[in-house]
């Protein structure tokens, strides 16, 4: 009896497991949707290493948020302004974008907007006309406007790398 008991806990236990594995299964965007995304990364990348705020801006949807650390910028228009701002003030070099390859998940039934996040490392310029490194984390949710996929919300945090130690002074003389 104890057998049988077991045997139909096993059982039930995988009737609930199997419909679970098959959603996380659904959840992942099918390899079409993958490379057409990896292409807007690339189209993103060359924008952003060229310093072409336009063309960066052309990566989000009319009505996307970027949040920032000082706050949200929303619309593509006023993203172009604050790219082009950014790029002025920093002139970032050396940017890497890199994908968390479990993050990538379909948000939704439709299969037309799906939720990534990464890390991000680059190098900006100081008001001192030095350089810092910069690292942080970022999370997009991209939407598909008819056969293209664009950015609709991009949310990041960078954290500069700590700085040199400052080194001792001497004391005035005595």
């Amino acid at each position: 009896m104890k057998r049988r008991s077991v045997v139909s806990l096993v059982g039930l236990a995988i009737s609930f497991a199997l419909p679970t594995f098959a959603q996380q299964n659904a959840m992942v965007p099918d390899r079409q949707v993958i490379e057409q995304l990896g292409a807007l990364g690339q189209k993103y990348k060359e924008a952003y290493a060229n310093n072409d705020a336009a063309a960066l801006a052309a990566c989000y949807t009319w009505d996307a948020v970027i949040v920032t650390p000082q706050g949200p910028v929303y619309g593509r228009d006023a993203i172009e302004n604050w790219y082009a701002d950014q790029i002025e003030r920093s002139h970032p070099k050396n940017h890497i974008d890199k994908v968390d390859p479990d993050s990538v998940r379909l948000i939704g039934t439709a299969g037309d907007a799906v939720w990534v996040n990464g890390e991000l490392s680059e190098t900006i310029q100081d008001p001192n006309g030095g350089h810092i490194e910069v690292k942080g984390y970022w999370s997009n949710i991209f939407v598909r406007e008819g056969d293209t996929w664009k950015i609709r919300f991009d949310t990041y945090n960078v954290t500069a790398a700590p700085g040199a130690t400052a080194s001792p002074t001497a004391s005035p003389g005595l």
